[in-house]
């Protein structure tokens, strides 16, 4: 009973099944697996598609999608670049960065909600619109990456493990007390599971929506400029598809894509579940086109055990007011 309990209550909680069992499956599969070695290989990108997960579930909880993600994973850090190449230090190059991924967050609330256009058509614009200003800007030819930083403290090793899983582990603790502790966490829920029940608690709908459209993609920025200091490079293509690949991982996790079901740990369990599923498929030398077709069957998964258990708890409770 409690273990059924657990499935209804935690959006997360299947999500986490099935990544067990997969690290039991894939290690028969294959004998390097769950070896050291090959783990670090694994986490090296995860902190980069889980930041960028945790913003797009956060944002689905309240009822809103963003498509612009991997074009403002670029736009930001090739802004942070062309300003360091200016003159100005790294600390202030990437606030304004991050500035420009929250103004763009902020366009796409202001389209969605004041001109009453689906987020999906806005993001999906603006995600033309934000790759096409990375290149603009960039005059297709961006600049070198500095190579005399010292950027120990975000990319860096501590033992087997980069500087930048801390810095998701410490986003991600944040971010999932904001939403379980805090009021304006409760609003995000409210919003999503109905935004006409949310407007007659008194809760700022519009405002609510705001913040969760600049927080993804500040989250997606801030995810670029960890990769181009793991990589030390930076160009217009990158960050392409990783918007689709953070519905699937936000999906995966357990968030519900009418709004007001999700949680930050899902979004990372679904980050980490796409990329096992990558390692997997290389390590076993699988055509490497039969990643998207695992992606989607897990998705179809996920979605159906969610949507099983919800069913079930819903006629459970059903059950529970007509015997009252």
């Amino acid at each position: 009973m409690h273990f059924k309990k657990m499935l209804q209550t935690k959006p997360e909680a299947s999500a986490f099944l099935m990544l067990m069992a997969m690290t039991f499956v894939f290690s028969l599969l294959s004998p390097t697996f769950l070896t050291l070695g090959n783990f670090q290989i694994v986490l090296q990108p995860i902190p980069e598609i889980a930041l960028v997960a945790i913003g797009v579930t956060i944002l689905m909880i309240s009822g809103e999608f963003d498509l612009s993600v991997g074009s403002v994973f670029a736009l930001s850090p090739m802004v942070m670049v062309l300003l360091m190449a200016a003159g100005f230090p790294l600390p202030v190059s990437m606030i304004g960065g991050l500035v420009v991924a929250a103004l763009v967050g902020l366009a796409n609330a202001f389209i969605t909600i004041r001109l009453g256009i689906p987020s999906f058509i806005a993001t999906l614009g603006m995600l033309f619109m934000a790759r096409s200003m990375t290149v603009v800007i960039s005059d297709g030819f961006p600049p070198p990456f500095p190579r005399d930083l010292d950027l120990w403290w975000i990319v860096g090793k501590v033992d087997l493990l980069r500087v930048s899983v801390f810095w998701l582990l410490g986003i991600g603790i944040l971010l999932g007390i904001w939403l379980r502790k805090f009021d304006f966490g409760s609003w995000i829920f409210a919003t999503g599971g109905s935004q006409e029940s949310a407007r007659n608690m008194g809760i700022n709908v519009n405002l609510v929506k705001t913040t969760t459209f600049m927080l993804c993609s500040m989250l997606a920025g801030f995810a670029g400029m960890i990769q181009v200091f793991r990589i030390k490079a930076i160009v217009p293509s990158m960050g392409t598809g990783y918007e689709l690949t953070a519905i699937a991982a936000t999906v995966i996790g357990g968030a519900a894509l009418a709004g007001g079901v999700g949680s930050v740990i899902g979004a990372v369990i679904g980050a980490l579940l796409l990329a096992f599923i990558e390692n997997i498929i290389i390590l076993t030398r699988v055509d490497a086109n039969w990643f998207r077709f695992a992606v989607g069957a897990i998705i179809v998964i996920a979605v159906t055990i969610n949507k099983m258990t919800r069913d079930v708890a819903a006629r459970a409770k059903y059950k529970e007011v007509e015997d009252d």
